[in-house]
């Protein structure tokens, strides 16, 4: 059979990914959620509230036109403080596994084309990473006093530098797996014809690496850090939920969990709205991630067709 045609390629990739139900269904409230937490800032300029603004009169309030999801402990707006949160946790989910999935791409590319010792120490390097509990090693991480290594209290005190600590610590040991998925696709691209003529063209190795092989592998890694989206999601909710993630009062789903644990029987919708969505994000990553292996698959089975 002849080769399909880009236009063909991309509409059997669409079909195939439409066609699963839940990767529909996760792309919708995907988009919905990050639609609402984009016009809660305007929401709140035009009402005029203030997320962190304490009011102890308005305590555990019910739901009412003017808090649609009632108030909590401190008499905070409950949904604006759940948005406000889905923003914090959002991005260091996306930024933390883009930066992860770049230091494990350039790693997995750089030991898969020159292999020998670059790639036995990469990949040794890479070995010793997975083989830690990931866990228990972010907890120790991040439990670190930067001030004690001479890190400015200015700066640790700053809102956005436990954010900052956050990705920076997670894309550091994130990024072994995506390097082993890379390096595996990079040594299958390499024994290719086109790759042969590059290198006896005396291509430089960066170009070879970046134009050539790079545009060969990215579906795999397309696949890999959608999946880790939730991964991180997930580690920094519970690294916020034990009091070393997101420090109050900025908000995040996992130090709202915290707040709410003594009030469960008081007031149950501040640990269930948390956690609820925590629960929904990283099933609908995981959900769209499964419906872009397939539909990849797919679509690299008819090209080879």
């Amino acid at each position: 059979m002849l080769r399909q045609t880009d236009k063909q390629q991309k509409y059997a990739f669409w079909s195939n990914f439409f066609t699963t139900q839940t990767a529909v269904l996760s792309l919708c409230f995907l988009s919905t959620m990050i639609l609402a937490i984009l016009v809660a800032p305007i929401y709140e300029y035009l009402r005029g509230i203030d997320p962190n603004r304490v009011d102890l009169f308005n305590r555990f309030l019910g739901p009412s036109w003017v808090n649609f999801l009632g108030t909590d402990e401190l008499g905070r707006d409950l949904m604006l403080r759940l948005l406000n949160g889905g923003k914090v946790s959002l991005s260091i989910g996306l930024i933390a596994s883009v930066i992860s999935s770049l230091i494990g791409t350039a790693m997995g590319l750089t030991a898969g084309y020159f292999g020998g010792k670059v790639d036995t120490i990469i990949m040794r390097f890479a070995d010793i990473i997975i083989s830690l509990p990931l866990l228990p090693l972010l907890i120790v991480l991040t439990a670190i006093d930067l001030n004690k290594l001479g890190v400015s209290r200015t700066y640790i005190e700053m809102p956005l530098f436990s954010s900052f600590k956050i990705i920076i610590i997670i894309a550091i040991v994130g990024w072994p797996s995506i390097a082993r998925l890379v390096r595996a696709s990079t040594l299958a691209v390499r024994e290719n014809d086109y790759i042969q003529v590059a290198l006896s063209q005396a291509l430089s190795p960066l170009r070879i690496m970046f134009r050539h092989i790079l545009p060969n592998v990215t579906s795999p890694i397309i696949v890999a850090t959608t999946l880790t989206i939730g991964n991180i999601i997930l580690f920094e909710s519970v690294l916020s939920f034990l009091g070393l993630g997101i420090q109050p009062p900025t908000a995040s789903w996992g130090n709202m969990l915290t707040g709410a644990q003594d009030l469960i029987y008081e007031d149950p919708k501040l640990a269930i709205c948390p956690g609820f969505l925590i629960f929904l994000t990283v099933i609908a990553f995981n959900f769209l991630g499964d419906a872009l292996q397939r539909a990849l698959r797919t679509k690299s089975i008819q090209i080879i067709a």
